[in-house]
């Protein structure tokens, strides 16, 4: 896994999330699933490209329950953007890296 990627857990999602000062995107995913595997390494490619501008976090929604259910998260890969320690955007479902990228400018002109 890249440097530029931060692996969370439900102990962790608090302070790396919520209290993070720069704006976040979370991939709720888990190893059994298709759809996450194909669309982890555009994820890790934009993790290198916005390095220092936004921070890419991974959650295995298998290892960590509590987070993914208390954000109401049905089905993954499911990707969600915080600010300031709201929601701003989230994706359900396999996206492509320019419909990724699209999201990530989004949020990042929602935190200026």
């Amino acid at each position: 896994m890249s440097d530029a990627l931060v692996t969370i857990s439900d102990q962790t999602f608090s302070d790396a999330v919520l209290k993070s000062d720069k704006p976040v995107v979370v991939d709720f995913w888990a190893p059994w699933c298709r759809p996450c595997l194909m669309m982890a390494p555009a994820f890790e490619e934009l993790a290198n490209e916005y390095k220092g501008r936004m921070v890419f976090a991974k959650l295995d929604t298998d290892e960590n329950p509590r987070t993914p259910g208390g954000l109401g998260i049905q089905g993954i890969p499911t990707l969600i953007f915080f600010h300031n320690g709201k929601e701003v955007g989230r994706i359900v479902g396999l996206e492509s890296r320019d419909m990724l990228r699209r999201h990530i400018e989004s949020a990042l002109a929602a935190s200026v």
